[in-house]
Parts: C-alpha cells; structure tokens; sequence
C-alpha cells in the first residue's frame, strides 16, 4: 500500500493503518529499534510503542514522509528505553560510545536559546552531509542516527574496522570544523 494511503487511514482513524505500517515498516522499525536495545523484546515493545505514537500523532500531523516518520519515532523511544535501561543497570554499549563520540564535536545544549540553535544546527549538519561523497554520509549516518557498531559497518562497506574507525574519525573533526566555521561553539 502507498505511504499517502496509509496516512490517509490515520486521518480516517481507520485502525488497519496499524496493520499496514507494521506490513510495510515493522521490518525497517524494528531493525532501527535492535540496533539502538540489543534486545528482540525491548525493540519490540518500541516498535509497538511508535504505531501508538503515530496513531496519536496523525492528525494533526501529516508526515510528507513516512518512512522517516516512523524511524525517527522508533529511535526516539529506543533512545528513551536505552537511557531508562541504562539509568537501571549502568551499563555501555554502541549508543552510549557513538553518543560519546559525537559529543566531542557538537555544540552543547544547555543554553537558553537552545531550540533556535538546534534547528540552526540541524541546517548546518545537513549541510556538511550533502557536501560528502555518498559513501562516507552513509557511513557516518549509518553510524550516528541507527547507532550501528563499527565492527558492522566495516563489514557493509567492505573496509577493515580500523579503517572504518579512522574513516569516521576523519569525519567527526571535519563537521567539528564544519560547525566551528559556521558559528558554533564545540
């Protein structure tokens, strides 16, 4: 079914929406939600949890894109499990170390004017992603936004792991000084 249709039966409140994005998306949610909990039962519960929140999200909103709609939903509550998880436990993993990484070159968040930052900064890392050749923006956002382990991506992309580490090395003091030119305090 198209995305527009599925979207469509939000608005209609029409509950086969549910059945139609877990069809078409449960797979892809589900991968993001794993990759971030490392669990089949937390991810699952997410995944869950993100049909609710488009339920209740649509309307008022009607995402132009679904599939984005939908990940960014299921990482979001991934996201949230992990911290709720890992304020149980205190344990590492991939989220917290890529996390880390980045901390090191993006701008830090509590400041007053934050929300007008975040959406300049969100401009501004769109930017530097569009200027990199293809392979190295999927690299770097398969790294950064599904928290996928160096030890996979190296294999994906047919490259040893320490080149993909140096490779992402490279790319996190590029959009440092990426976001240093532009105004950014990191």
């Amino acid at each position: 079914m198209e995305d527009s249709r599925i979207v469509a039966l939000y608005w209609d409140r029409d509950e086969s929406a549910l059945a139609e994005s877990e069809r078409k998306y449960g797979g892809y949610c589900r991968a993001i939600a794993l990759d971030i909990l490392n669990s089949r039962e937390d991810a699952a519960e997410c995944v869950n949890d993100t049909w609710l929140r488009a339920w209740e999200a649509m309307p008022p909103r009607r995402p132009s894109r679904l599939d984005t709609f939908l990940g960014k939903l299921t990482r979001n509550l991934s996201l949230d499990r992990w911290r709720a998880l890992r304020a149980q436990k205190r344990g590492g993993g991939q989220v917290e170390l890529a996390l880390h990484e980045l901390e090191e070159c993006l701008p830090s968040a509590r400041r007053p004017e934050r929300e007008v930052e975040a959406a300049e900064l969100a401009e501004s890392l769109n930017r530097f992603l569009e200027a990199l050749p293809r392979e190295k923006r999927v690299l770097f956002v398969q790294r950064y936004w599904y928290l996928r382990p160096v030890e996979e991506l190296a294999a994906l992309h047919g490259m040893r792991k320490n080149t993909a580490a140096s490779t992402l090395f490279r790319l996190r003091a590029q959009l440092r000084d990426h976001l240093e030119r532009e105004g950014f305090t990191v």
